[in-house]
């Protein structure tokens, strides 16, 4: 009983707050923005579970990124990046 009374409350203090005629248009755009929420929200959880049973594969390396690159307009110092560093103290 106390709940449907709070309901009349809150609905009767909207009626004086808004007005007898707003009330059904600002009835009407909250359902229509809780029903672009659920489709929304539905959407993304099929997303999710769309991606989530795909297997994940790993990243490809290309051959250019195993090279250390020198700084522009120094080519003289790129070297693979196998190579070791000689003559320097660490």
């Amino acid at each position: 009983m106390g709940r449907v009374l709070a309901f009349l409350v809150i609905i009767l203090m909207a009626a004086v707050f808004f007005g007898g005629k707003r009330l059904p248009d600002l009835a009407r755009s909250l359902g229509r923005s809780l029903r672009i929420l659920k489709s929304e929200t539905a959407a993304l959880r099929e997303e999710f579970e769309k991606e989530a049973k795909q297997p994940v594969e790993p990243p490809v390396v290309a051959d250019s990124a195993l090279t250390i690159k020198a700084a522009p307009g120094d080519a003289s110092t790129a070297r693979p990046a196998t190579e070791q560093r000689t003559g320097r103290a660490r």
